[in-house]
């Protein structure tokens, strides 16, 4: 008895997709069900794939760490129009933070900056949010709700890339003062961690 061919629309019932010989051949004496479950693990596993593929080119991702390296320089404008140039801040500790309006970890931990800002300002550091939101108004807005008194300048897709693709809020990068990076928190982090390193970067020389 010849063995059945079962005409599923799958890519890999493709005469062409198996070879014997040099020769295509189409798949034979395989069982209905198992070829529809192999047919969808490899179209979950190609679009899977495909989505990855479109998310990278959409957000590259730096694959080289930040970590004991020049901070990316950039100026920017802040909320109130004045410049904010990151090579100015050379000889102080810069704590640069991005995040954004919808990010409720980024609302918490946003006023614990500005206490840091004015306990260790006058030891040297430097407090710099970068918004990733889309409209400056938004921003402005969260910034004078939450008194905010360091500067904040609108970020985007190009500032993100430089500091290694900035895919999930907060993200923050602790700067020496010699304006390299020593630390990268990403994500929601006790303050007391965040505070240690900021201490024994002020006392290094």
């Amino acid at each position: 008895m010849r063995p059945r061919r079962h005409n599923l629309p799958c890519p890999i019932h493709s005469p062409f997709f198996w070879r014997s010989g040099g020769r295509p051949r189409a798949l034979t004496g395989i069982a209905p069900e198992t070829l529809t479950a192999i047919c969808r693990s490899f179209l979950v596993g190609l679009l899977l794939g495909l989505s990855l593929a479109a998310a990278e080119a959409q957000f590259p991702i730096s694959r080289e760490s930040l970590l004991n390296k020049q901070a990316p320089e950039f100026t920017r404008r802040d909320l109130k129009g004045a410049s904010i140039d990151l090579h100015s801040f050379r000889g102080k500790i810069v704590l640069l933070n991005f995040w954004a309006t919808w990010c409720g970890p980024c609302e918490v931990e946003m006023p614990i900056f500005a206490g840091w800002q004015n306990q260790y300002g006058p030891q040297g550091l430097q407090v710099i949010g970068i918004s990733m939101d889309d409209d400056p108004a938004l921003a402005r807005k969260l910034a004078a709700k939450l008194k905010l008194n360091y500067p904040v300048a609108m970020g985007d897709e190009k500032l993100g890339e430089l500091y290694g693709g900035v895919l999930g809020l907060p993200l923050t990068y602790l700067i020496d003062k010699n304006g390299v990076v020593r630390a990268k928190i990403q994500g929601e982090t006790a303050p007391k961690t965040i505070e240690a390193q900021i201490k024994a970067l002020l006392i290094q020389r």
